[in-house]
């Protein structure tokens, strides 16, 4: 017997559903190849976003603490944030480093994307490393923002990720992609 592999649904129609701000609401509907049924799904639409690893030139780490209204937790993190229509995410990656912590980079290394979750979200989040980051500018948050920015070194990193402390799913995957070219 031949093995069988899935097939892209055919979008029958969409509506759209409410502008969330951060998101667009949209419903497919599409058709099931295996056997034609018709399924409403739901898709949020968003912009993609980008998540950065900053090294120093000691090999700390930036790590980023700010409160999270989802969980309504404080979370560590690295610095993180939504590219801007016409940017591109390496744009964004420096801006929100800078905005963020205050630090820049002129050494940048792109490791690619994950999909923050492809079952009902539309975008991707762009993982960038900067190496050799410098503290040149004042930290500039948003109104909506408090971030507390430390320095880890990759041991300190690497306890709060394994006690727990250091929860982001996509902070985790890009430092994933960074431990193997510097640990």
């Amino acid at each position: 017997m031949a093995k069988r592999h899935p097939q892209p649904w055919q979008r029958i129609r969409t509506e759209a559903g409410s502008d969330l701000k951060i998101f667009q609401v949209r419903f497919n509907w599409l058709q099931n190849p295996r056997n034609s049924t018709l399924v409403k799904a739901t898709q949020l639409e968003a912009p993609d976003w980008v998540n950065v690893v900053a090294l120093t030139p000691e090999k700390k780490v930036i790590i980023v603490r700010q409160y999270r209204f989802g969980t309504e937790s404080v979370t560590a993190e690295i610095p993180a944030g939504t590219v801007e229509k016409g940017e591109s995410s390496q744009t964004t990656a420096a801006r929100e480093l800078k905005e963020e912590t205050g630090y820049t980079s002129s050494n940048w290394e792109y490791l690619g994307y994950t999909e923050p979750n492809p079952a009902f979200l539309n975008n991707k989040c762009h993982l960038w490393l900067a190496k050799d980051v410098k503290k040149t500018h004042p930290v500039e948050l948003d109104a909506g923002e408090d971030v507390f920015m430390e320095l880890m070194t990759l041991e300190e990193l690497r306890q709060e990720i394994d006690e727990g402390r250091l929860r982001h799913s996509l902070a985790l995957v890009a430092l994933s992609r960074v431990f193997g070219k510097i640990w």
